[in-house]
């Protein structure tokens, strides 16, 4: 099973990969006529009830199948003007002959009920005219069928069918008490579409709210630098250009002037330590913990030995999302059980997760996938392992991206990548989700620098496109 809006990233990224939704839309309506047909035969009288997205889409595409054996009708639940998308509205222009005002719908006078008001993505209150409607649809003696979930599901009331007709898996929640038989119909997702990342990860980038003020899309903590000062920096320029209201960089003495000369868009901390982070360190980045929503630690803090016991004091009283990069990964690397209980992605490549495990890595995508899942369930982290192909894993789910270039071997860009993983954390996105999410946009970034620069691009100039990823993402699919 996965979870309801995972479906909607399938969509997506189907679409990315040249499988339009209408295509995916068509065959969903003509599976849910196809096990109609199934179970029931023909010759009935059948009303398809529709919503005004896609789940609708899906109900106009049954209802159209269906007429081929059956008397159907339509009933719309919203005005017509109110359907959403152009896919939802070519599939009506194509029934439209076939509808009835809501208000003469009588559901005594019908053998099968066709649910297809709400997809996934419902929560709470079910607001009306979407609960009058369930509360017909459940008095009815109609035998009931549910397009890809009942319509409630995930709300405080959901209709209650005797079949539900789901697409690609089903959805997490779902039971036969609640959906009634569940059949599992495959209507052409390609299996790249869940194994990769793509565009479609962008359905859990937060929107900010119109009225958001200062500090309301998250405050991001970076503690790192002292013998190289250009890492957090480029920490702060990741997490900044994929939206985070503030990053505070705290940085030993000798990398203050270095790293607050960089952007006036930082906050800089000096803390106490003159050329590196010292234990003493600690106490002041405690508090600072108070003031953040996720931590990155690592990136420029060198391997001094007092840095080592510094940085373990950190992770040990840090109590928030953590992104555990570069200098801090050798360090955990000692002692694993420093990660006890703590929530957060790890962000080793091939050298840094041998030091983690103690053994290499496979060459073979599937060997990588089964290693790096292995050590997030050993640790309880999401593991960031980047690579050709990075592979993205929970101790549940194993993704991979593909997205970057050869280019990006130049030194920096994984530290963007830390800044942009730390901000999705700091916005409150879970760390698998925001791991799979950073990496996609830093290597789609990295791609559209080499489109200009070829090979010989910078970590900055792949910070500096990561704004021009998350827009064309969110115009073309989330819009």
């Amino acid at each position: 099973m996965l979870p309801a809006k995972e479906f909607r990233v399938l969509d997506i990224n189907s679409e990315s990969l040249g499988v339009p939704t209408g295509f995916l839309m068509e065959n969903a309506g003509r599976a849910v006529a196809e096990v109609a047909w199934e179970k029931w035969g023909g010759g009935l009288k059948v009303i398809v009830l529709c919503g005004p997205g896609n789940n609708g889409g899906d109900g106009f595409v049954a209802a159209r199948y269906l007429k081929e054996r059956n008397q159907v009708s339509i009933a719309l639940a919203k005005p017509i003007d109110q359907i959403r998308t152009d896919i939802a509205k070519d599939a009506y222009e194509a029934v439209k002959d076939m509808v009835i005002p809501i208000e003469k719908v009588d559901l005594s006078h019908y053998n099968v009920v066709v649910d297809a008001l709400l997809g996934t993505g419902v929560t709470g209150r079910v607001q009306e005219p979407y609960a009058r409607l369930i509360d017909l649809i459940n008095e009815s003696q109609a035998k009931i069928v549910s397009v890809d979930v009942p319509s409630g599901f995930g709300g405080d009331k959901m209709v209650k069918p005797v079949l539900t007709v789901t697409f690609h898996d089903a959805k997490e929640g779902m039971s036969e008490a609640n959906s009634g038989e569940i059949v599992i119909k495959d209507i052409g997702i390609p299996a790249e579409a869940a194994l990769y990342t793509g565009p479609g990860e962008f359905v859990y980038y937060p929107i900010p709210a119109p009225d958001s003020h200062k500090g309301d899309n998250g405050r991001l903590l970076v503690v790192g630098g002292g013998p190289y000062t250009g890492a957090p920096a480029l920490v702060g320029m990741g997490a900044y250009r994929v939206k985070v209201d503030l990053v505070q960089l705290a940085v030993p003495e000798r990398a203050y002037i270095p790293v607050a000369s960089y952007s006036p868009n930082f906050i800089v901390r000096e803390l106490e330590g003159k050329r590196h982070l010292a234990k003493k360190d600690a106490d002041e980045i405690e508090e600072l913990l108070l003031w953040s929503d996720a931590l990155v630690i690592g990136p420029g803090l060198g391997d001094d030995r007092e840095t080592a016991e510094a940085i373990e004091d950190v992770i040990e009283a840090c109590n928030k999302p953590i992104v555990i990069d570069a200098d801090a990964i050798t360090v955990v690397s000692k002692d694993l059980s420093i990660l006890k209980d703590k929530v957060g992605i790890l962000t080793p490549h091939a050298g840094e997760f041998k030091r983690l495990t103690g053994v290499p890595l496979p060459m073979d995508p599937e060997g990588r996938m089964q290693q790096a899942q292995d050590l997030a369930k050993r640790t309880g982290m999401t593991v960031l392992l980047k690579g050709r192909i990075d592979v993205i894993a929970s101790a549940e789910r194993v993704k991979l991206n593909r997205t970057g270039n050869a280019g990006m071997s130049v030194g920096g860009t994984g530290d963007v990548l830390a800044g942009i993983a730390g901000a999705l954390l700091a916005r409150g996105v879970r760390p698998f989700d925001a791991a799979r999410l950073a990496a996609y946009v830093n290597g789609a970034a990295g791609d559209l620098a080499y489109q200009e620069l070829g090979y010989c691009l910078l970590a900055t100039d792949v910070a500096d496109r990561v704004p021009k990823v998350v827009r064309a993402s969110i115009d073309r699919f989330l819009y």
